[in-house]
């Protein structure tokens, strides 16, 4: 999957570096590109283990690194910041990060050997996400737990947890064969591609405020 999102990124790249008055500043993409584990890098940026870490350890890491509203996160969000504190907002040239923790994957499965993570990665360069992809959860038990666990975190104030989707379940139970999926960013790819550093300028038809 990850040869599947690297080739066309790189391709797009090569075709926009040879447009004038553009492609100087492109970059030059040769896959493969590389791979760092989710844990490890917010580990080793953290200078602890972030898994082990109770919410006001996280709150504590969060506040030295200016993470706004710190006092109403969720777990699952506190971690969340922190990495693109520590680690997104590191990553220039385009890297895959892998293996990323259920409580962010809501609808991933888990990665073989190691349930506490899921088979899930993106793609990120100059600190921004370019690409998602995951293995989806096909178990209806499991996903039926992590909706139950979202719709905890969205009581509880979490404004982007998701609730418990009956039908979606539904659908699961009836049977749900092995597939997996990716989305590329194309309008952050181009802002990347060309050094932009507005969406709005990327984008051919901006949505307007209403008058």
């Amino acid at each position: 999957m990850m040869h599947v999102a690297a080739a066309p990124i790189a391709h797009v790249a090569a075709a926009v570096r040879a447009v004038p008055g553009v492609g100087a500043a492109v970059p030059v993409l040769t896959p493969p590109f590389p791979r760092i584990e989710w844990v490890g890098s917010l580990n080793a940026a953290l200078g602890r283990d972030a898994m082990a870490c109770s919410d006001e350890e996280l709150r504590r890491e969060a506040r030295t690194r200016n993470v706004q509203h710190v006092d109403t996160l969720s777990r699952p969000k506190l971690l969340d910041e922190l990495f693109q504190a520590l680690v997104e907002s590191t990553i220039e040239t385009p890297t895959f990060v892998v293996d990323y923790p259920v409580e962010l994957s809501p609808l991933a499965k888990p990665k073989r050997g190691n349930p506490a993570l899921t088979e899930r990665f993106e793609l990120f360069a100059r600190g921004k996400e370019l690409a998602n992809a995951f293995s989806e959860l096909n178990d209806p038990l499991d996903q039926r737990q992590r909706f139950e666990a979202q719709a905890r975190l969205r009581d509880a104030g979490d404004e982007e947890a998701s609730g418990v989707d009956e039908d979606y379940l539904r659908a699961m139970e009836y049977g749900m064969p092995p597939m997996g999926g990716v989305g590329i960013g194309v309008d952050r790819l181009f802002m990347y591609l060309t050094d932009t550093a507005n969406i709005r300028d990327v984008i051919l038809f901006p949505t307007m405020r209403p008058e």
